[in-house]
């Protein structure tokens, strides 16, 4: 009896114990903001000052839990598949349309925040309309549930010592034998099928037969191929399929191209001008897709309050143009809260004398930065950030891919194995 009771004593405090532990673990995730984003893709002081934000706004301690992915694909099937709980994700556009699809987001609960301190409306309204194009039904408001971060357009990067700019008017550049094994390749088939479709029936959009949208959206076998013939015969060209070292390779001079984002492009540019070497960053003549990266609540977060005040601080006017100069992306803050505070930081006539026409980010209405009125359709910013509206036009958005992902994947795989 006395080893009997000892043993029901034991297992006893055993399960006691075992239930401290689990509600221990418990309350401290209710304390935690496991956020997911890509890598090198925040500024690190805008990253460290959200818990001390955060306190001053609810009384609240958060301990935030930060980690990195880089490949979108790999990233959702943690989520989609693991159940992983991360409370703030970062994916981009075609894999938001995705989660939506599946039912993998929540709604952002914006009226935990007060209106004092509540920035999502500093978005550009030009991001919204963009992101509804992703709405998997019409009664789904997309700005429900994501907020824009980052956006841009895929291009040439380019080293002008070796490359003349007319030359890379059209993506056909790609078989142009004299840059035989100069050329980087994005390691994103999505990106990369997204802008070849665009050369491969550029006398089909010309001739009005198919639009940009239609062309990038609506992926079918004959589409496929026609960009899969393009890449086999610019094989020769290709001398590597990147995801991160192409900036290096650009300024080493060991690639003389690189199909890459605007975003790298401005990183790689301003790291090369450090080594005395000059890059530049062009769109074809045919269009491009323009891309964005957003924050959502993914379906099995755990801590949906702070994960709201995150996004909303990432909205933040003074944390999107931290961002943008940390990592060389530009943000989606733009809209009339905030235009006045982005365009004081980022127009600048003497660093860029030529304009750009952005007024389908800031709109069309002059705004005011430091009692001058500025033109949004005459503006003086970076064109790598903000490209002209005669761009913007020839653009188009990337869509889930759906059925068809195994088709473009597959295509992707024979292009790489091709000799």
């Amino acid at each position: 009896m006395k080893i009997s009771n000892f043993k029901f004593q034991i297992s006893s405090l055993l399960a006691v114990a075992l239930i401290l532990v689990s509600c221990g673990g418990s309350d401290r995730r209710a304390h935690q903001l496991k956020v997911l984003n890509w890598a090198d893709y925040i500024d690190e002081d805008v990253k460290e000052n959200f818990e001390s934000w955060y306190y001053a706004q609810t009384g609240e301690k958060v301990e935030l839990v930060y980690e990195t992915f880089d490949i979108n694909e790999t990233a959702l099937t943690k989520i989609e598949v693991g159940h992983e709980d991360y409370d703030v994700f970062c994916p981009s556009e075609y894999i938001i349309e995705r989660m939506l699809k599946k039912g993998l987001v929540q709604p952002i609960q914006k009226e935990l925040i007060a209106d004092s301190i509540r920035y999502f409306d500093n978005i550009s309204p030009f991001v919204t309309e963009k992101f509804q194009q992703m709405a998997p039904s019409a009664d789904i408001k997309v700005s429900d549930y994501t907020a824009g971060y980052m956006w841009g357009t895929t291009g040439f990067i380019y080293n002008p010592q070796f490359v003349n700019r007319e030359d890379l008017k059209s993506w056909g550049a790609v078989l142009d034998p004299k840059f035989e094994n100069r050329i980087l390749m994005k390691d994103a088939f999505r990106d990369v099928y997204s802008v070849l479709i665009l050369y491969a029936y550029a006398d089909a959009i010309e001739r009005g037969e198919v639009t940009r949208d239609e062309l990038v959206h609506d992926i079918t076998p004959e589409r496929v191929e026609a960009v899969k013939q393009v890449l086999l015969k610019a094989k020769k060209q290709i001398c590597g399929w990147e995801v991160d070292f192409g900036k290096e390779e650009m300024t080493k001079g060991k690639a003389w191209l690189n199909l890459s984002w605007s975003g790298d492009a401005q990183f790689a540019i301003e790291e090369a001008a450090e080594m005395g070497v000059m890059l530049d960053y062009i769109v074809p003549q045919e269009g491009s897709n323009v891309w964005f990266d957003g924050w959502v609540i993914p379906k099995y977060a755990k801590n949906v309050k702070a994960a709201t005040y995150f996004i909303d601080y990432m909205c933040r006017a003074d944390n999107a143009l931290a961002n943008m100069d940390e990592i060389g992306y530009v943000s989606c803050a733009g809209g009339p809260l905030a235009a006045a505070e982005v365009l004081d930081d980022q127009n600048d006539e003497e660093e860029w004398p030529e304009t750009v026409d952005a007024s389908y980010f800031f709109g069309n209405d002059p705004i005011e930065v430091d009692g001058v009125l500025l033109d949004p359709h005459a503006l003086h910013l970076n064109p790598v950030y903000y490209a002209d509206k005669s761009i913007i036009d020839r653009c188009a958005l990337m869509h889930d891919a759906g059925d068809a992902q195994e088709m473009l994947l597959e295509m992707w795989n024979e292009i790489k194995l091709a000799r």
